[in-house]
């Protein structure tokens, strides 16, 4: 090689050396000194963070599920709605600020080190015992019933605080003591207690669709902890003395009267089984005349006064009637991809509390939708239980929202493969 080219080839290669060097210092330089002040930030932020980013699949299961909740909402509403209010979008533009809160809390929660709710726990359960107490001295609503605490524009009921209390606190006292759940002293004896006090509050509201919501979450999450089956039948047989004497000793009067009529709808024999049994047989009307198809949306004809308040408890029975059986079954289908999803993601936290917190909390949709449905079906009696992301009401949907929120903080950390 002549001298010239070398020397020109010796100084590109120099120039490399140079480049490559410079940039080594630089990698250096952010590994020394960036890179741990990151670690630091990360370290130091205790209550919030990003991890891996939130679960995609199970976010957007969550949003289409809640666009068609209140589309249907609106369409179950809007003839009741202008008949009681005089305006035909009242219960629609509530609906949606109740969302826009929902979405907040969600996301908000969704950034939570979920962790941290392990220290929270009891206070949880602490707030959730104060509501259920304050509601008994607050004057009776509707029906003589003490289930709401009023705020502004919407009404606030204990029960769905007590439902989240009752999850995190046997989430924390699960994965606390979960090798010794196989104890009743770590099992049975705090789920009697935890679930006995609760019951007795909502038993004074009166409110028997909470205490069987929350003695199900109960019974499940003090089973998923640990607890050995044969404590379950203990329980259950204990449980089931207790209901007999309350019925025997007319405890059990309010129940017994919401009960009157049940599986008797199509049946009813005199005026006061009839009227007993009108928004169960109404609802059955609606589900027999959506078919297979349905009648189109907004084309539902027991909504016109024929179901009371058909954008509460019942508004499954409009749904099928409208989009028909196959609507129907597509919308539960979606609630099946969504609990999939949740307890997939919480099977796969990273700690035994995100598992038990996780799965707890994607149950509890779960149980209500097939508790609604076994309502509206007539084969549980009328005991007022919503369907999630699709009744009307402000506490329950922003509640139902924010527990998602957590669900989605667990994806975070999850060791799931992200699409």
């Amino acid at each position: 090689m002549a001298p010239k080219k070398r020397m020109i080839f010796q100084a590109d290669v120099n120039r490399i050396y140079d480049e490559e060097y410079q940039r080594d210092q630089r990698a250096q330089k952010e590994k020394l000194f960036i890179r741990p002040s990151r670690r630091r930030k990360m370290k130091n932020a205790k209550w919030f963070g990003i991890g891996m980013g939130i679960d995609l699949p199970f976010c957007i299961i969550l949003l289409v599920l809640l666009t068609i909740g209140t589309i249907m909402m609106f369409s179950a509403s809007y003839a009741f709605s202008y008949y009681t209010q005089g305006d035909s979008y009242y219960y629609l533009v509530r609906q949606i600020i109740f969302i826009v809160i929902g979405l907040i809390a969600m996301f908000t929660m969704s950034f939570l080190n979920y962790n941290k709710l392990h220290k929270i726990a009891p206070i949880v359960l602490g707030v959730a015992y104060f509501s259920l107490l304050l509601v008994l001295v607050l004057p009776a609503g509707e029906g003589g019933v003490k289930r709401w605490i009023p705020l502004g524009i919407f009404n606030i009921q204990p029960s769905e605080i007590a439902k989240l209390g009752v999850i995190l606190f046997f989430a924390h006292w699960a994965s606390k003591y979960y090798n010794k759940m196989e104890l009743p002293k770590y099992s049975i004896l705090p789920g009697i207690i935890v679930f006995g006090s609760i019951a007795v509050l909502l038993f004074l509201e009166p409110h028997y669709s909470g205490i069987v919501i929350i003695g199900i979450l109960t019974v499940l999450m003090l089973y998923i902890g640990g607890m050995k089956t044969k404590y379950l039948l203990i329980g259950g047989g204990v449980l089931l003395g207790l209901i007999v004497i309350l019925a025997v000793t007319g405890g059990l009067s309010y129940a017994m009267s919401r009960m009157a009529g049940w599986g008797q709808a199509l049946e009813y024999t005199d005026d006061k089984m009839w009227w007993d049994t009108y928004q169960t047989r109404n609802s059955l009307y609606a589900i027999g005349s959506g078919r297979l198809w349905g009648l189109g949306l907004g084309q539902s004809r027991q909504k016109y006064l024929y179901i009371p308040e058909p954008q509460n408890d019942f508004i499954f029975a409009v749904v099928v009637e409208e989009l028909g059986l196959i609507g129907a079954a597509i919308i539960l289908l979606i609630f099946a991809l969504l609990i999939w999803r949740g307890i997939t993601l919480s099977l796969r936290a990273k700690d035994k509390f995100g598992k038990l917190l996780g799965i707890g909390l994607t149950s509890q949709i779960g149980i209500q939708v097939i508790l609604n449905i076994l309502v509206i079906t007539d084969w549980l009696p009328n005991t007022g239980i919503s369907l999630p992301f699709f009744s009307y009401g402000g506490s329950s949907l922003i509640m139902l929202l924010a527990q998602m929120g957590i669900v989605l903080s667990i994806s975070r950390t999850a060791n799931i493969e992200r699409t």
